[in-house]
């Protein structure tokens, strides 16, 4: 049997490269076990921070220190791809962020004519944009929390607008709110406020990595995820609960060994987890999402209250990630993951 070449593309342009090479370390290895390594082989290329992509040989260098490389190439190179590329049958992209997981790299691998891991251009453009993905939400129905969208323009401009834009925050959502950027992932640049002086600060710090920032209403509820899977008969996982002890779910307490417990199954009625496997189908559905996403809510206890918070379309696939987690407890192996994520993607490419 002819094996498939299998592009693993990691690193990137995005604050979250790191974590990327984290996750592509993991795929890697789970394509080498025994049933996957008869079915494909792995050509791994990384994306430097600059956007210059090293060859198979550098690459495998970077997968086995699981450290980024330093150098900086030429803008000249940036776009000669490797001729190893060329080669390739099917991608596997694992680049969190901008850059990654936002409908750039799929607009690229779609012009390649070659089948590959995950969603679209529109699934991951709207899995991304915070403020599209929300409007998407509320179009399908999902509850969600009060939010307001506001621009870098509002947030850098003169000083009579900006203290409007803050009071209109202040009497709209009120305290604690949450300040993020419209287009990050793992909790880069979100910032938890309670107070005006805060609020000034955190939106000026969101305004600075992304023109589109989003504030949220504050809510007293337990953090749940569920795992989805497929394409268009997707099939969702059992729900896990994340706990910890900082202020928020933030990076360092995201990928700290330790910072955070994970749940699995959450410890939640029966039919309060049906509804959330229910509304995270309903949510991967919304966007056009494919192959694999993660949906994540605040189910408030009191009430029985069922709100979505986000999806991410390319969650992590490190040793700490809740997607592969709740995976293995419904009963699927990390390589049999692995497995089905790239028979999905040429599903789709031969749909």
């Amino acid at each position: 049997m002819t094996k498939l070449r299998v592009g693993l593309l990691f690193g990137g342009r995005s604050g979250e490269h790191e974590v990327s090479i984290m996750s592509a370390r993991a795929i890697a290895g789970a394509l080498g076990t025994d049933d996957n390594a008869t079915k494909y082989d792995l050509i791994p290329f990384y994306i430097q921070k600059d956007g210059y992509w090293q060859a198979p040989e550098v690459s495998q260098q970077v997968l086995e220190t699981g450290s980024p490389l330093q150098t900086e190439a030429s803008n000249l190179n940036l776009w000669q791809f490797p001729s190893a590329a060329a080669n390739v049958d099917i991608w596997f992209p694992i680049l969190h962020g901008p850059n990654g997981e936002d409908g750039t790299i799929q607009g690229l691998l779609t012009l390649m004519q070659k089948p590959f891991v995950g969603s679209g251009v529109l699934g991951s453009a709207l899995g991304m944009d915070k403020i599209a993905m929300k409007m998407m939400f509320e179009r399908a129905g999902l509850p969600q929390v009060k939010y307001m969208a506001v621009t870098r323009s509002q947030i850098w401009s003169n000083p009579c607008v900006f203290p409007k834009l803050c009071d209109q925050i202040e009497n709209t959502l009120g305290y604690p709110c949450f300040v993020k950027p419209a287009n990050l992932g793992s909790s880069v640049g979100i910032s938890k406020v309670r107070g005006r002086s805060q609020l000034e600060a955190a939106l000026d710090n969101a305004a600075s990595y992304d023109r589109r920032i989003i504030v949220e209403a504050g809510v007293v509820a337990r953090e749940v995820e569920c795992a989805v899977l497929g394409n268009d008969n997707p099939q969702a996982s059992v729900v896990g609960e994340i706990t910890y002890k900082s202020d928020f779910y933030d990076y360092e307490t995201k990928y700290t060994d330790g910072k955070a417990n994970l749940f699995i199954p959450a410890d939640i009625p029966d039919a309060i987890a049906t509804q959330i496997q229910e509304k995270a189908i309903q949510a991967f559905l919304a966007i056009d999402a494919a192959g694999l996403a993660r949906v994540d809510f605040f189910y408030i206890e009191s009430t029985g209250e069922i709100l979505i918070n986000e999806i991410n379309t390319l969650p992590g696939f490190t040793s700490l990630s809740m997607y592969p987690q709740l995976w293995a407890y419904s009963g699927i192996t990390f390589p049999e993951l692995v497995n089905r994520l790239i028979q999905l993607a040429l599903e789709r490419f031969n749909s």
